[in-house]
């Protein structure tokens, strides 16, 4: 192909003469014959190996304006001479390199009996060696990452990835070109070169090298595009490994280089909708890390995402979800204005499709023929039942997803507003939208609506009365004792308040919060309080609230005004007047706070909280109604009931790790900003006290929290008894476990002995009777002592002094107590004797001995402890059966 030319006339510009033989060499196969060396064997390439080939020197061809498209048969005849010169250059590399070096041949010796790590990793060295020449290599790499092997496949991906990603393989500033989309080719074939066929010279400026590298591109270019259809199939299989590994191939491809970015971004959107929630996080998070990495692409990836997920054709809401997460998380800056304006577009394009009604699916439901359903109209069996019962819980779950989304917008609105254009009118547009949300069935999203609204009202002055009604109306809404945003309820509160400029206003918000609070816990109880307290500065009209009397019109004197009088004497027929002062009173009831007239009433409401069971409560309240230094800023974790128990079982402290400046997300605000703007903020007071130190012990009491009273008054006397009583040390060594027994047993005692001071119907009435657990225990120790080989069950008063002996059957029958008569069992105990019995008096001196003797014995066995051990009772047992004997 092509026309003969002299070296010195090739269009190529390389001199081929160094590569003819000499006339004086041998003949071929001579022993004159020499090898040819490197230098030789380049010489015979029209492209120079090189890793970098898109950074070579190419001949100089002058770029032309394109006036006019070329024929296609042109184009497709160069494209297939440039395919057949390309070939032509690979063969000859492959044949000059056999036997150009060892290591060739060692990497031939790899590829024919290596492992398929080995074959992998040849022929990725041979791919960057020269990639221009090594065609085949890259094209055996894409065959493996096809087989059914899933090891091998991700292994020859991964290489691939390497050597297109992080490799030079791609050019890192533009994309690749297809051949007839070249500049230099375009400029060449112009005006009569447009019609240029085979065997003709080469058009214009273009070189044999030129139409090498430009095949080479097209092809690496197609090539590039399977390996991506390959990634596809891998990123939709079976299992989870394959599939997170293929999807970090395609983020590390679009993050390194621009080629083919398009379908790699739809890829990795399309993963949103993964069914494995692993998978779509993952997804989400390499979209936002693409962000950091290349800023300038956050327009492409908000529209892709859009385009390709938000309103895709038949897109379930899981899908959705991630989706709105990932635009949420979106990081911008005051030189996003044009991205934030768009999430806000994309976002209010949400809240219509989200609060539209859904329509339930009536594929349930039997069809209808001339107006009877068909099936017979019975009742369902058990299938159908149990299909119905799963349609909807699946009619639920989506319910929840998507209320969960409508919060996911709101936050998403709430952090792109601040960097948008406030000018744009879809905003005004958009407000009757959001207020319907405020309505929603869930609170916490109905709390971020209201959050956005503030934002925007207090931002543009618009929807300020509107706001006021919602915010005052949503103080009535029994979901907020149980909603898990109180705190951020209370901010909004704290911020809306503090910004009107409504004395009225403001004072009817304060009087029916007093007014709700009764069905409140403490800790959002305190943090009204503290909110009232921080509104007087403010507002020092609702001080006056508390110190001024209510005005009563009706208290004041009557006026009597002389009814005018018609023509004829007679009196005009009007309509009941209303009573003087019905319409200036406070009403509860009234939608719009400024028709309240809170500022007539005054704040009695705050009196049951002086007296409320909560001391910290107690102490908010007094100090509001007493105008008395506030406390600190309260803190709603310390005044939980979880957090109240926890701490009668503290027992050691645990150390805190310090709080970041950051939290978990990427959007959360630093530690400190905006802090203004928040009156309560969960931590905010750090760790709880150490009571059981000493630096908490030595705290006078004036210096102590109301609810820590009582653990300071504990542990303070317990510390002082440690002091003043240190504990004596016995001559038997104790182990460990047993002293902390003991201690933790006189903490327990210290506790109830408080408990029972301060409320004594605790206890009980005292009974002689009844013995006690510590009893006992006493009396069980003290029989440890005495005997400690077994139970003393009696003898002479010197017995205790004694040696412990072992009793056998027979000894325990004869060293126990005969009780011979029930008349002897009567003085066992003078306590016992009813006052009408007389004593006999016939007894003699020793019986009266005798039955001292047997009292005391007595006594001794009343001593023993209720549980003894089963050997113990058998002897009792076997003594009794022998006195029966």
């Amino acid at each position: 192909m092509g026309i003969k030319r002299k070296a010195k006339e090739d269009p190529n510009g390389v001199d081929i003469s160094k590569s003819k033989k000499s006339k004086h060499d041998g003949p071929k196969g001579g022993k004159n014959e020499r090898p040819k060396s490197a230098k030789s064997v380049r010489s015979d390439l029209i492209f120079p190996p090189r890793a970098d080939w898109h950074a070579a020197d190419l001949p100089h061809v002058d770029l032309k304006d394109v006036a006019s498209a070329p024929s296609q048969k042109s184009v497709d005849e160069l494209h297939k001479y440039a395919e057949s010169l390309l070939e032509a250059e690979v063969a000859a590399y492959d044949a000059n390199n056999k036997s150009a070096s060892s290591s060739h041949k060692f990497m031939s010796t790899i590829m024919a009996s290596g492992t398929l790590e080995d074959k992998v990793s040849a022929l990725t060295l041979q791919v960057q060696e020269s990639p221009l020449h090594a065609m085949k290599a890259f094209e055996n790499l894409l065959g493996l990452s096809r087989k059914k092997s899933r090891n091998l496949a991700l292994m020859a991906l991964a290489a691939m990835k390497d050597l297109l990603g992080q490799g030079v393989l791609l050019p890192g500033d533009r994309k690749l070109r297809s051949f007839g989309k070249q500049p230099a080719l375009l400029s060449s074939l112009q005006g009569k070169a447009s019609n240029w066929r085979s065997g003709m010279p080469l058009p214009g400026a273009l070189q044999k090298i030129h139409l090498v590298v430009f095949a080479y591109e097209d092809w690496l270019k197609r090539t590039y595009f399977e390996m991506l259809q390959v990634l596809e199939n891998w990123c939709g299989d079976e299992v989870e490994y394959a599939r997170t590994r293929a999807l970090t191939y395609v983020y590390e491809l679009l993050k390194d280089k621009p080629e083919q970015e398009e379908n790699l971004l739809r890829l990795l959107v399309n993963k949103l909708g993964d069914t494995d929630r692993k998978i779509a996080s993952r997804a989400s998070y390499l979209l936002l890390q693409l962000e950091n990495s290349h800023p300038a692409m956050k327009m492409v990836v908000t529209n892709s995402i859009e385009a390709d997920c938000l309103y895709r054709p038949g897109q379930g809401l899981h899908a959705k979800y991630y989706a709105v997460i990932t635009l949420n998380q979106t990081i911008l800056s005051q030189k996003d204005e044009v991205v934030a304006n768009r999430l806000l577009e994309v976002y209010f394009g949400l809240f219509v499709q989200l609060l539209k009604p859904t329509e339930k699916n009536s594929s349930n439901q039997k069809p209808q023929v001339n107006g009877k359903s068909q099936g017979g109209g019975g009742k369902a069996g058990k299938l159908a039942e149990k299909k119905r019962k799963a349609h909807e819980r699946g009619e639920e779950a989506d319910d929840q997803l998507r209320e969960k989304m409508v919060a996911q917008v709101l936050t998403g609105v709430n952090r792109a507003f601040p960097f948008a254009d406030t000018s744009d009118p879809t905003f005004e547009k958009s407000m009757d939208t959001i207020f319907r949300v405020t309505h929603s069935a869930n609170f916490n999203t109905a709390v971020q609506a209201l959050m956005l609204i503030q934002q925007i009202s207090s931002t543009k002055h618009y929807g300020a009365e509107r706001f006021y009604r919602t915010l005052y109306e949503s103080l009535l809404d029994p979901r907020l004792c149980s909603s898990s945003k109180q705190v951020m309820y209370l901010n909004l509160l704290y911020k809306s308040l503090k910004a009107d400029l409504n004395a009225k206003r403001v004072q009817a918000f304060v009087k029916r919060l007093l007014q709700t609070l009764t069905m409140h816990e403490p800790p959002f109880i305190c943090g009204v309080l503290y909110l009232i307290s921080e509104l007087e500065g403010t507002f020092p009209s609702i001080r006056s609230m508390i110190t001024e009397a209510e005005v009563d019109d009706e208290d004041e004197e009557e006026h009597f005004v002389d009814v005018p009088e018609d023509a004829d004497g007679s009196a005009p027929v009007q309509a009941a007047a209303p009573k003087p002062g019905s319409g200036n009173r406070y009403d509860p009831r009234k939608r719009d706070p400024d028709h309240a007239h809170a500022d007539r009433s005054c704040l009695w409401d705050v009196l049951p909280f002086v007296q409320h069971f909560h001391p910290s409560v107690s102490i908010f309240a007094e100090a509001i109604l007493l105008n008395k230094a506030m406390p600190p800023k309260p803190d709603p974790t310390h005044y939980t009931l979880m957090h109240f128990l926890d701490r009668f079982v503290y027992r050691t402290a645990r150390s805190k790790p310090s709080a970041s400046m950051h939290g978990t997300s990427i959007m959360q605000p630093m530690a400190g900003s905006n802090a203004a703007d928040l009156l309560v903020k969960p931590g905010a007071e750090g760790a709880a006290s150490q009571y059981n130190t000493e630096a908490f012990w030595q705290r006078k009491i004036e210096d102590v929290a109301a609810d820590e009273v009582f653990f300071h008054s504990y542990f303070n006397q317990s510390g002082n008894k440690k002091k003043a009583a240190p504990k004596k040390k016995d001559v038997k060594d104790v182990a460990d476990d047993e002293d902390e027994e003991a201690s933790d047993d006189a903490g327990e005692d210290e506790i109830w002995k408080a408990i029972t001071a301060s409320k004594p119907e605790v206890e009980g009435a005292d009974e002689d009777d009844d013995l006690s657990l510590g009893d006992l225990e006493s009396a069980y120790s003290a029989s440890e002592d005495e005997s400690e080989g077994g139970i003393d069950l009696g003898g002479e008063e010197g017995a205790e002094d004694a040696a412990p002996q072992d009793f056998s059957e027979s000894e325990a029958g004869d060293e126990m107590p005969e009780l011979e008569s029930d008349e002897d069992a009567m003085f066992a105990d003078d306590d016992d004797l009813p006052e009408d019995f007389e004593m006999p008096e016939a007894a003699e001196e020793g019986e009266l001995s005798r039955n001292k003797k047997k009292r005391n014995e007595r006594k001794k066995l009343k001593s023993l402890p209720t549980f003894a051990s089963a050997e113990d009772y058998a002897k009792l047992l076997g003594g009794d059966d022998d006195d029966d004997m």
